[in-house]
């Protein structure tokens, strides 16, 4: 993996008069590689939020540029699937309405829309589900049904803020573990922000630590653990040294800012 799917240079973002306003992110240079998972964690107001919403096209940068596959990000597109914390399904539609939605936006004939969407339903496990609506399911289920919907539309790039972050402790590490399955089998590029310095280390090939006022890259951990991970790299030593790591860089920094 050595092609740069993400790129930030010099990637600053100001809220409000460039002057008087708050800067939420401040001369960020990173390269995130094509199939690469990559974490972001970092205290709250570092601008983890803002860096993705900035790839998504969801906000302007304000000086620097953000690219992806080396062209710069000028707005959203269906290269870039974005899964939020909170689920934004349409209660009114079946879960397999919900997933079909972005490809009858595409065009799709509603054959080939049915085909796509139960396919990604059965990888993340709610094929049996397909006709139930919303309201029926679990957070986590629900959850599974937003990313099969991020998936459906074949984007190149996965940016996902804190999707896990509502669930319970069983159904989150459910959830990673299911996430991990996914891309095994096509290795899409994920950005991927949490809170969960754990949750952080297990997912990630790197962890990427960013410090507040302004929001600015700190450190950038390699996390060298073997795929597929399971119990056995969440319970090793190594593990554990490298969830050390990070969360020295995220806390006990932030303890001596404060």
């Amino acid at each position: 993996m050595t092609t740069s799917k993400i790129s930030f240079r010099n990637a600053t973002k100001v809220f409000g008069a460039p002057d008087s306003g708050v800067t939420a992110l401040k001369n960020l240079n990173l390269d995130i590689r094509d199939g690469e998972i990559v974490t972001v964690v970092g205290p709250s107001g570092c601008g983890k939020s803002t860096a993705m919403n900035m790839v998504a096209g969801l906000l302007d940068v304000t000086s620097g540029e953000v690219l992806v596959d080396g062209k710069p990000v000028l707005g959203p597109g269906p290269d870039r699937g974005v899964i939020f914390q909170q689920y934004a399904l349409f209660p009114w539609l079946t879960v397999r309405q919900n997933v079909e939605f972005g490809l009858k936006l595409q065009g799709m004939d509603r054959a080939k829309r049915k085909e796509r969407a139960l396919h990604y339903l059965g990888l993340v496990g709610l094929a049996s589900f397909s006709e139930a609506y919303p309201k029926t399911l679990s957070g986590g289920m629900k959850q599974r049904c937003a990313i099969a919907r991020a998936y459906a539309v074949n984007p190149s790039v996965l940016l996902m803020d804190e999707p896990f972050g509502a669930l319970d402790a069983l159904t989150r590490v459910k959830l990673q573990d299911q996430l991990l399955d996914t891309w095994s089998k096509d290795k899409r590029t994920v950005m991927f922000i949490t809170h969960d310095v754990d949750e952080a280390v297990y997912i990630a090939h790197r962890v990427i630590v960013l410090a507040a006022r302004p929001g600015r890259l700190q450190e950038i951990v390699e996390v060298d653990l073997p795929f597929p991970r399971n119990d056995d790299v969440r319970l090793s030593p190594e593990f554990t040294e490298i969830r050390n790591r990070v969360w020295r860089a995220v806390y006990h920094r932030d303890a001596q800012a404060a």
